[in-house]
């Protein structure tokens, strides 16, 4: 399968039909509950998905990488069941729902790309919604692979915070178990950046954890 880094090539030579947006850092792009209209092409920057249950407590789901689309879900004008919030200062081209029809009329190939991110998105909120059901190192686990998946051999800027925020574990949690996984050659941290050295070891706790 084509990896979302290498169709990057592809996406650049429709990027002019698209809306150029520059968002700063904590920036809300759409916010869960609102109509979209269309969806975002990541150019720059990383992106957040979050999410609030009943009792109001948002939770991170995924993070958004360059060369990957934002609230695709909604590119038919449904409603955002997710938020979506700028970590870095980024810049987004939009295309709007008119837009991506008149543009599947000359390259009717890229169907394939926004299916395949609609089934990836769909796959990792399945995930989360189901990880209270595997142990601490398996919900862990299931974060740490989905981000492996977006960023391959890249750095991952994410705090121990923000694993809790996901996870809904404790920092202290989470640290043991980080700590675990680097004497344990699973993952390397450098500056508060994550890097995934084996993530077979990562499935292996999923398979025996859950």
């Amino acid at each position: 399968m084509v990896s979302q880094f290498e169709l990057m090539d592809q996406w650049k030579q429709v990027l002019k039909y698209g809306n150029r947006q520059f968002f700063k850092k904590k920036t809300v792009i759409y916010r869960q509950g609102t109509v979209g209209d269309g969806f975002y092409y990541l150019h720059s920057g990383i992106v957040k998905i979050a999410a609030s249950g009943s009792t109001g407590k948002e939770r991170m789901l995924n993070i958004v990488v360059p060369g990957q689309l934002v609230g695709v879900h909604a590119i038919d004008q449904q409603t955002h069941f997710t938020t979506a919030i700028t970590a870095k200062d980024s810049v987004l081209y939009h295309f709007s729902s008119e837009q991506f029809k008149e543009l599947l009329t000359e390259q009717p190939e890229l169907i394939h790309l926004v299916t395949q991110t609609i089934i990836q998105k769909m796959s990792i909120l399945l995930f989360t919604i189901n990880m209270k059901a595997l142990s601490a190192e398996g919900q862990m686990a299931i974060i740490l692979l989905n981000l492996f998946n977006d960023f391959k051999n890249y750095e991952i800027p994410l705090s121990q915070q923000e694993l809790a925020n996901c996870t809904g574990l404790t920092r202290i949690t989470i640290y043991k178990i980080l700590r675990q996984w680097k004497e344990g050659g699973i993952i390397e941290i450098k500056e508060r950046k994550f890097m995934i050295k084996r993530p077979d070891l990562l499935k292996g706790i999923i398979e025996d954890r859950s």
